[in-house]
């Protein structure tokens, strides 16, 4: 289908001129509907060119730019005066996104009237983020981390953000790749442009080629009109692919074919669009045993695989977890506008001593819950939700066992005598104890080896002596 193109009348055609323009820009009549757009609108909005000429602009920016029945382009066009207003717009895919207004009046050549607006919105994101407390080397509001394992991850990101190479990162469910992606693509060049997250398994095949792709009229039934895909509307930005072991086989076939040629056919099409997109893909799944039985693609994985950031879990991030939980607390208790700032001693011990299964997003909403149902000023154990009492301790030692397996083999090799945490009963700190106890006796008091025979950092063994007082 041939793009037609358009002109406010006795002016000249102006998309060109707004392919130009560096920010997401739009040309209104004087009914505040939509007469052109380039390509950043679209890609700021969701909505292409096809859908979104001769709507009012409104219902394409759905803002809280108090634009309430057009009267922010009424007042332009009465003024004859550009104006400037910050607020967000909520884009298609419903991610809320700041962007700073520019509306300005079109006159005609000799400026006898004005014959429509020129809409342009800048995405302030970057901005927003420069105004807020960073919480290492003024690159993220959002990523929180003092553990050695956290400090390599942001040391290597300012590398990757200055490269366009595919990035695969990995961790557990809740570790917080999407916040490391999107920082990434923020500090990168292609940072004015969009970051599109789409998750690979959360929708059928046939739905997600449509989302990633597009597709034209007529390519199946419902297709009513052309669809722009995510990958054309992250042109020049940042597609990030969540999940991407779910993704069926006979899609990554199409997504080596576009990570190698750049170029890919909408469903239903029969000509190819160009992109130039960089690719972050994220998976809590071992991609390497995926392709051993067969389940993705090797060639894909290694295109993917460029550059790889692994995230560790919460309970691998020595004294991490008690700075989330202060930071957390501060957040929620001022958005809630309570009292509450602390954690007894009680409670702290419970929230520090908890393995998190769920990591970072698991602790959110754990305080988040704490932050509402407590009535004081500190948080204590009646505050904190019940499953910790009693999942708590089972969490606890899923995740140990592996260090505690390796303690008992070494220390029946070096003693002949069985573990103490074999016959000590179902009470875990009893048996964590115990097993502190006989590791220290192991290692001749050596904190640093029963550190590493338990698979703790010192620190967290010094807590624990401290804890148990065995100090």
């Amino acid at each position: 289908m041939m793009k037609k193109t358009f002109a406010i009348p006795g002016e000249i055609v102006l998309d060109d001129l707004l392919a130009g323009f560096p920010h997401a820009s739009a040309v209104l009549d004087e009914g505040f509907r939509i007469v052109t757009l380039n390509r950043l609108f679209e890609a700021l909005t969701g909505y292409g060119h096809d859908i979104a000429v001769g709507v009012y602009a409104d219902f394409i920016l759905r803002s809280n730019m108090g634009n309430s029945r057009g009267q922010v382009f009424q007042r332009v066009l009465e003024a004859g005066e550009p104006a400037t207003i910050d607020g967000d717009i909520i884009n298609r895919s419903r991610k809320r996104i700041p962007v700073r207004f520019t509306v300005a009046p079109l006159h005609t050549r000799k400026g006898a009237h004005i014959r429509g607006l020129l809409l342009v919105a800048e995405d302030i994101s970057a901005i927003h983020a420069t105004g807020q407390t960073t919480l290492y080397r003024d690159w993220s509001t959002d990523i929180i981390g003092h553990s050695p394992k956290m400090q390599a991850v942001f040391e290597i990101m300012p590398l990757m953000a200055r490269t366009d190479a595919s990035i695969l990162i990995t961790g557990e469910t809740g570790t917080g790749k999407d916040k490391i992606a999107e920082t990434i693509h923020r500090n990168s060049p292609r940072g004015k442009f969009q970051f599109i997250k789409i998750n690979c398994g959360a929708l059928p095949p046939d739905l997600l080629e449509s989302e990633l792709f597009g597709h034209v009229k007529g390519a199946f039934t419902g297709a009513v009109r052309d669809k722009l895909g995510m990958f054309k509307l992250a042109d020049r930005g940042t597609i990030f692919l969540t999940e991407i072991g779910d993704m069926p086989l006979s899609l990554q076939v199409k997504l080596l074919s576009v990570l190698d040629d750049r170029a890919f056919y909408p469903v239903g099409g029969e000509r190819k669009e160009k992109v130039d997109v960089r690719v972050i893909a994220a998976t809590h799944r071992s991609l390497r045993e995926q392709v051993e039985s067969g389940a993705f693609r090797e060639d894909l994985f290694y295109r993917l695989n460029v550059l790889h950031i692994h995230l560790p879990p919460l309970r691998e991030r020595e004294g991490d977890i008690r700075f989330l939980l202060d930071y957390f607390l501060k957040d929620y208790a001022t958005r809630l506008g309570k009292e509450v700032q602390s954690f007894s001693d009680t409670a702290l011990r419970l929230l520090l001593n908890y393995q998190y299964p769920g990591n970072i997003r698991e602790l959110r909403n754990i305080v988040e819950y704490c932050a509402n149902v407590c009535r004081e000023t500190t948080i204590d154990k009646d505050d904190l939700p019940r499953y910790l009492f009693d999942q708590g301790r089972e969490n606890h030692a899923a995740v140990v066992p592996m260090a505690a397996a390796r303690t008992e083999e070494r220390a029946e090799t070096r003693t002949g005598t069985p573990s103490a945490s074999k016959v000590s009963g179902d009470n875990w700190p009893a048996v964590e104890r115990e097993l502190i106890l006989q590791t220290l006796r192991t290692t001749r008091g050596n904190r640093s080896k029963a550190a590493e025979l338990l698979g703790w950092g010192r620190t967290t063994l010094w807590r624990k002596i401290v804890q148990y007082g065995l100090g």
